[in-house]
């Protein structure tokens, strides 16, 4: 049967393309769930659409991406935050027991079920601002049966929600208590063990690690990422976020995706990022909630050519947001991106974080038909207001979804 083919008309675009090219009359043709053609509508191709929208003048981007999130948890960690503001750190509370390894303990006792329920609304909030495609990680199982659990989880909602999801391995993500003192030993049996069994059962498209003082070192990080290699896994990491310990350096030499975070990193750090093609993921929620004051060094990735991506970090401890737009606002203001780095960031620079470079983040040619219209003046509007949703249309695979107060 023949693919349908969509024209999209009477549009202003912002590609977010390798030219970023903000088109003012613009049009695109869909065929399928990709886009054919983009450019000036006075160029359309000769063609007679099955179906042609207009959109009446409005602005179109790509679809968001939100390409760092640990959405799937059990309960909360409201108190924890409490203790924050009464100025007890991150570290020490992670240090007593609490942090990472209190959503360990509420995630163990949940139920398949439980997960999929709590999660799914705060999917339902990142969809309603045009994200399509997201990327989920584990972390807070810390077991084989427990990861494999999350991942689970993970999968349904990309099943049950009109979204993309990605998912990423993270049992490196702290020593769990069954493990004290024995870091290598976990590290080994993720590497040996749960890592081959997860990718066979189809549930990773990724392997995340910590590198950090409170989790793990940089040669545990390499032995993970040489597992992962191994089984042809790509690989990422939580980089240089409390302390500077060498780890996206050693991510860059072994071709990590992405290094997320990077509040502590240089600029040997940026070049080595832009050399190697890893993205740099800017988590300004985070930075925010732990009321961090050490940047990361937007000024040294800029310079060095590196692409600069922004996500929600969603997660119950550091992050506790379901907006990628309020991140990107947040990147504007607390590190200084651009208006058009920002839209970038979520855009084509969050599509090459999770090894979808030339498939998502771009109105381009062969692109998914995945794309947001806007009802907004000027596309700047995006990383501007705060806590106000302008999405009117959300297009996925050149699919208008319904929402209660979206019209086509």
């Amino acid at each position: 049967m023949a693919e349908t083919l969509r024209l999209w008309r009477h549009a202003r675009l912002a590609t977010c393309d390798a030219a970023a090219r903000r088109i003012e009359r613009g049009a695109l043709l869909t065929r399928g769930a990709r886009i054919e053609w983009v450019g000036e509508e006075q160029a359309l191709p000769a063609v007679t659409p099955d179906e042609s929208h207009d959109l009446g003048g409005a602005w179109v981007t790509p679809a968001l991406i939100d390409c760092h999130t640990h959405l799937v948890f059990a309960g909360n960690r409201a108190a924890e935050y409490a203790e924050r503001l009464r100025g007890r750190s991150y570290a020490d509370i992670a240090r007593a027991g609490g942090g990472i390894l209190s959503s360990v303990r509420a995630l163990r006792a949940a139920s398949e079920q439980q997960l999929f329920d709590e999660s799914a609304p705060r999917l339902a909030a990142f969809l309603a601002e045009g994200v399509t495609t997201i990327e989920i990680k584990s972390g807070y199982g810390l077991t084989l049966e427990d990861e494999a659990k999350m991942l689970r989880v993970a999968r349904e909602l990309g099943r049950a929600f009109p979204v993309t999801v990605r998912t990423t391995l993270l049992a490196a993500h702290t020593v769990p208590p069954e493990y004290q003192g024995r870091a290598d030993d976990y590290i080994d049996a993720v590497a040996r063990e749960w890592l081959p069994a997860l990718a066979h059962a189809g549930l990773v498209d990724a392997v995340d690690v910590f590198c950090e003082g409170i989790a793990f070192s940089v040669a545990q990080a390499e032995r993970l990422f040489a597992a992962a290699r191994a089984l042809g896994v790509p690989v990422k990491m939580h980089a240089e976020q409390l302390s500077n310990l060498g780890g996206s350096l050693a991510a860059a030499r072994l071709g990590a995706l992405s290094c997320d975070h990077l509040e502590y990193a240089g600029e040997a750090e940026a070049a080595a990022l832009a050399a190697a093609g890893s993205a740099a993921v800017l988590l300004p929620v985070a930075f925010y909630c732990l009321a961090d004051t050490h940047k990361p060094p937007v000024a040294a990735l800029r310079s060095a050519g590196a692409a600069i991506a922004v996500a929600s970090d969603c997660n119950p401890g550091s992050a506790p947001g379901t907006s990628l737009l309020t991140a990107m606002s947040m990147a504007t203001r607390l590190f200084g991106l651009t208006a058009e780095e920002a839209l970038l960031g979520v855009t084509r620079h969050a599509a090459q974080a999770l090894g979808l470079a030339g498939q998502r983040g771009a109105l381009a040619p062969g692109a998914a038909a995945d794309f947001v219209v806007w009802n907004v003046g000027a596309v700047e509007e995006l990383g501007y207001w705060i806590g106000f949703n302008p999405r009117r249309t959300v297009v996925r695979a050149a699919e208008v979804q319904r929402w209660p107060n979206q019209k086509s």
